[in-house]
């Protein structure tokens, strides 16, 4: 099964590499809330693709394929959140008032529970990651590979997805970085959350 994984491998890479709800979430823990937040953003994430491995071992993948009205439910769903946690962004950030003296702007830190909680959810209603599942279960995945071997994939999948935004958090909670962006915490906490909304449009539409 060395070719199937080494093909599996390249495309979830691809798929986690590029820009998305994921990457919008960790940098954003990674700037407002730290190392430690952003590390367990990370985890959520890594932690939620074992749940779209478990849907589709059980064949509830080809259930959401077959149903538009319950894949809209959850494109609809997904949307809701990321434009929540996008208003949140807008809401929450105010301008520093300070006499010449600037100060950079450093929400408090959220407990690792919320941390976690929005790092998994922002994976698990990802259509664009069902989808990504979906089609890597029925069309790349052999019909005849062993549930074992698959829940191998998933396994390392989940791992990958892990480390490579736990790589993301240590790099984007750097001091030079987050001091980068805090010195216009202003517009980048704006920015995050039309970036967000942004994404939850496009999830929709």
């Amino acid at each position: 099964y060395l070719d199937e994984f080494i093909l599996i491998a390249l495309a979830h890479f691809f798929a986690v590499a590029s820009p998305g709800p994921d990457f919008a979430i960790v940098l954003k823990q990674s700037i407002q809330h730290g190392r430690r937040n952003a590390l367990w953003t990370s985890f959520g994430v890594g932690l939620a693709i074992l749940l779209h491995v478990g849907y589709c071992l059980l064949g509830v993948a080809v259930l959401l394929a077959q149903s538009p009205t319950v894949f809209m439910a959850l494109k609809y769903l997904a949307g809701a959140y990321l434009a929540y946690i996008g208003f949140q962004a807008l809401r929450s950030a105010k301008p520093a008032v300070n006499s010449g003296e600037e100060v950079p702007q450093t929400q408090s830190e959220e407990s690792v529970w919320v941390a976690f909680r929005r790092g998994f959810l922002t994976n698990a209603l990802n259509p664009k990651a069902t989808l990504f599942f979906m089609s890597l279960f029925t069309l790349v995945i052999s019909q005849t590979t062993p549930l074992l071997v698959q829940a191998g994939y998933g396994v390392y999948m989940a791992v990958a997805t892990w480390v490579w935004f736990s790589f993301l958090s240590l790099v984007l909670s750097k001091p030079v970085v987050r001091g980068f962006f805090q010195k216009s915490g202003y517009w980048f906490d704006r920015g995050i959350g039309v970036i967000l909304i942004a994404l939850a449009l496009r999830v929709v539409l």
